[in-house]
């Protein structure tokens, strides 16, 4: 596809790389001539220099024959103005990413109408969503959900003394017995789809899929089960910060947000009414131990510096902190962090390139078995799809053992009506529906592509 991108900030060089390695023509657009300069260096994509709302600019960069402009830059009135100047010009689709917590859903769909905009998304709230997830189910590194939540896959990391360290994993499903699927093993850099005698070993990450009671019976059998976390610290007032900690208020959590702008904590007094909200400088070890770090349930370091958010995140976790969430959006970062075993990071660059990624990969599949979901796994190395069954899936009423799937994929769940399967051998696949794929070292555009 033909994909204009305007504002090429770290979201957008993120989301542009991603649209990049899935084929798409991209032209990126920026006002600055230095960003432009080294995109240009960098990505095999076309590079113009200009305002995003300025006609001669979006003309130049082909915004009326494009099928799709993410529009990305600092402003969310200049993304959306930008949307809707392409849009008359002929562009396809447009997604503009806003920010701004001031726009509820009711205001985004007024302005989703009447600026003919085709979707938006705002990163950092996804971010905050993900993080409220797994302050659910603290004992998940990750968790992602399929199916209207029929299904859970969650990440875990493979420590010393689990009861999954040195198993092959035939014998797991033996010695326990919740109905869960081990579908993908992350062992150094590198991704197995695993089968039956794959032995499990120390720090291997692994992407478990069940439905949520099955996993809860798992966890409270291998004695790793936590509580729901009740008492969070968060560093850092940003917006993931501020988005976090209205989601854990309405839940009924206790929030202790530390952050050492006195503004931006006279604003977070302000708009949540029900945290604890600290001014100071949350580098400094006195004063998180001083506000009860230890007696927290859950800390998470979400402040703007990636090594900082590191660094605290490592004390926090040698306080015996429960549960530790970490802030890294720099790649190169990421396995320092693990190295530290700092297992729970998020990035809201990643956040963006998967909702970009997931959207442009539905537009793709307007004929047949579309992507509903799609989520990147294990730093990227795999994905796992969900995808809805139509009639002419080639492969219907076929016993999985009997399927020619492709190397590198795993048919992980299955929801058929109001029942969540986690498959077997003998399990089919039938029209209406939803199937959830793994896949590693391959990419899937259409249920079908999983099919040798």
């Amino acid at each position: 596809m033909k994909i204009v991108i305007v504002g090429c900030g770290k979201i957008g060089k993120t989301i542009l790389a991603s649209l990049l390695a899935e084929g798409h023509d991209i032209v990126a657009v920026d006002t600055d001539p230095d960003v432009i300069s080294e995109i240009s260096n960098i990505y095999d994509s076309m590079c113009v220099c200009g305002s995003g709302t300025d006609y001669d600019t979006l003309a130049e960069a082909g915004a009326e024959k494009a099928d799709l402009v993410v529009t990305c830059t600092k402003s969310d009135e200049l993304n959306m103005l930008s949307c809707f100047i392409a849009g008359k010009m002929g562009a396809q689709h447009t997604i503009a990413r806003i920010r701004n917590p001031e726009y509820n859903a009711q205001s985004l769909s007024f302005l989703r109408q009447h600026l003919a905009l085709s979707t938006s998304f705002n990163p950092d709230l996804i971010a905050a969503q993900e993080l409220f997830n797994v302050l659910k189910l603290p004992s998940a590194d990750k968790i992602e959900y399929f199916s209207r939540r029929s299904f859970e896959m969650i990440e875990l990391r493979v420590r010393e003394d689990s009861p999954f360290c040195g198993v092959r994993l035939s014998d797991l499903r033996r010695k326990y017995p919740a109905k869960f699927l081990i579908c993908a093993v992350q062992r150094g850099g590198e991704v197995t789809i695993p089968g039956g005698d794959f032995q499990l070993q120390a720090d291997d990450h692994i992407e478990v899929t069940a439905a949520r009671s099955e996993i809860q019976k798992l966890m409270r059998a291998m004695g790793i089960l936590q509580k729901q976390a009740r008492s969070v610290m968060i560093l850092g007032a940003s917006r993931i910060g501020y988005y976090l900690a209205r989601m854990l208020l309405a839940s009924g959590t206790e929030v202790k947000l530390i952050d050492i702008d006195h503004e931006r904590c006279q604003q977070m007094s302000e708009l949540l009414p029900g945290a604890v909200v600290i001014c100071g400088d949350g580098t400094h070890q006195e004063l998180l131990l001083e506000e009860g770090m230890r007696s927290m349930d859950a800390f998470c370091a979400l402040t703007g510096i990636d090594e900082q958010n590191i660094l605290i995140s490592f004390y926090a976790s040698s306080q015996g902190v429960p549960k530790v969430i970490t802030k890294v959006n720099q790649t190169k970062l990421t396995g320092i962090a693990d190295k530290l075993g700092l297992d729970t990071l998020i990035s809201s660059r990643t956040v963006s390139s998967n909702v970009l990624t997931r959207y442009a990969r539905a537009l793709q599949n307007s004929m047949g078995s579309n992507v509903e979901t799609l989520y990147r796994l294990m730093d990227g190395k795999a994905e796992a799809l969900e995808f809805r069954v139509e009639a002419d899936f080639p492969a219907l009423g076929v016993p999985l053992k009997e399927m020619k799937l492709k190397r590198g994929i795993l048919v992980s769940g299955i929801s058929r009506g109001r029942h969540a399967l986690i498959p077997s051998g003998n399990d089919v696949i039938q029209a209406g529906d939803r199937v959830v794929v793994l896949a590693a070292g391959t990419r899937i555009d259409k249920l079908s592509d999983i099919l040798q």
